[in-house]
């Protein structure tokens, strides 16, 4: 089933060309090839050289095409291979990547490398951005990142227990992390400690620092792939820091300046995990009402049943109001305003609707909805994870509180309109 992606009035020429130009490529070269592209295993588990030959070849074919559209890399600077797009046409382009499951991969966008090359890019040295930021932009090393802590609050980053401390010209870092991105492939991972310096900031926050360690240093033991959803094991590794030695040079950034980096990176991100939601309840609903338009049950189309149409109704209202509260909060940080309750608003409700945009297709097709001919069950996983990755809801449920409270506090209210 393809997209119907239409222009926009009330866009502009670029953000409209960039629209049109990514869903040509996903109507024509990807959906109608999802099951080439990343379906070669046997029904053993095992590999399937020869399918997986044509996948990377395939896959190879694409990446060309969308560089030579100029679509490559949207979250990065011309300089460094990129397009460069505003934090909206990245977020109206996602939308659509996130259609077909993997396509942003083919665009030059794959978690967590695309969140670690912005931090290179924005913190990094010119010998860190050579040593580490080309390689992995030109595809020829992973990475991962290595913030959250199996005995630290996740809602609490500055609860963060891994130290590194200086020695001479090396840090060496000790502590114990889980769910790092990546880990088993990763060439080098990017780690969040707390370091102490006397001449850095004396709040809480600027005690934190993030250190390039290549996988390969003495003292980085991976435990293991932690079990998610029912499997056995995952590429979000459980790793033991324990006498680390890196160079100084290694550090990302001032000493202290760990915590901006992290929320540069999650703020953004926070935006398109939304955004990929939207793609992704476009795709459910589709399919829904695909399935409501076909199936006959009871003397006539499903479609015709009220409790469908119900479904229907409710879909539609969750997946304008989650795209409108993204698309609006995109622009606010495409115009440098400060968008962080916007950003915490979203964040709990759009993965709140995402869930049961799923969850009314998954009922629509029955027992196929949980199979895995469909991808429905792995978007309700999705969901539901969604609402503890970057933060849980409570937490930003908190901070929109306080915000709102402090402008009235303050002798203001609310613009809605801003």
């Amino acid at each position: 089933m393809a997209m119907n992606v239409q222009p926009i009035p009330s866009l502009s020429d670029r953000i409209n060309q960039v629209r049109m130009s990514t869903a040509a490529i996903v109507n024509e070269d990807i959906l109608p090839n999802e099951t080439k592209l990343w379906r070669f295993h046997a029904a053993d588990g095992s590999v399937d050289e020869e399918k997986k030959a044509a996948s990377v070849e395939l896959r190879e074919q694409i990446k060309a095409k969308v560089r030579e559209a100029g679509l490559w890399a949207p979250h990065l600077p011309e300089e460094y291979g990129g397009s460069n797009l505003g934090f909206l046409e990245h977020a109206y382009m996602n939308e659509i990547l996130a259609y077909s499951i993997g396509a942003a991969s083919l665009f030059g966008v794959v978690a967590p490398n695309s969140g670690n090359q912005k931090i290179l890019v924005k913190y990094g040295t010119e010998e860190q951005k050579k040593k580490w930021l080309i390689p992995l932009v030109e595809g020829k090393m992973e990475s991962g990142f290595s913030m959250t802590e199996p005995d630290s609050a996740g809602s609490d980053p500055r609860s963060i227990k891994t130290t590194a401390r200086k020695e001479g010209d090396e840090w060496v870092i000790n502590g114990h992390k889980w769910f790092t991105s990546n880990g088993w492939r990763a060439d080098f991972f990017i780690v969040m400690c707390r370091t102490d310096d006397p001449e850095g900031p004396a709040e809480k926050n600027g005690k934190m620092t993030q250190i390039i360690v290549p996988k390969d240093t003495p003292g980085v033991n991976i435990l293991r792939g932690v079990p998610i959803w029912g499997r056995p094991s995952s590429d979000h590794c459980e790793i033991k820091y324990e006498d680390v030695r890196v160079p100084a040079e290694n550090q990302l950034g001032r000493t202290g300046s760990g915590h901006a980096a992290a929320q540069d990176r999650l703020g953004a991100g926070r935006v398109y995990h939304c955004m990929n939601s939207v793609g992704q309840m476009w795709r459910s609903f589709d399919l829904m009402v695909q399935r409501l338009r076909t199936r006959e049950v009871h003397g006539g189309l499903l479609a015709d049943k009220q409790f469908m149409q119900g479904f229907v109704a409710d879909s539609y209202i969750d997946i304008q109001t989650s795209r409108l509260l993204t698309i609006q909060t995109a622009e606010k940080m495409d115009s440098g305003a400060d968008a962080r309750t916007d950003i915490s608003a979203l964040k709990v409700y759009v993965p709140e609707a995402y869930h049961r945009v799923v969850d009314r297709a998954i009922q629509v097709w029955g027992a196929a909805g949980v199979s895995g001919d469909l991808p429905l069950a792995g978007y309700y996983q999705g969901a539901r994870t969604l609402r503890l990755a970057d933060g849980p809801d409570e937490v930003h449920k908190i901070l929109i509180a306080k915000n709102v409270l402090k402008h009235y506090s303050d002798g203001l209210g609310w613009d809605f309109g801003n």
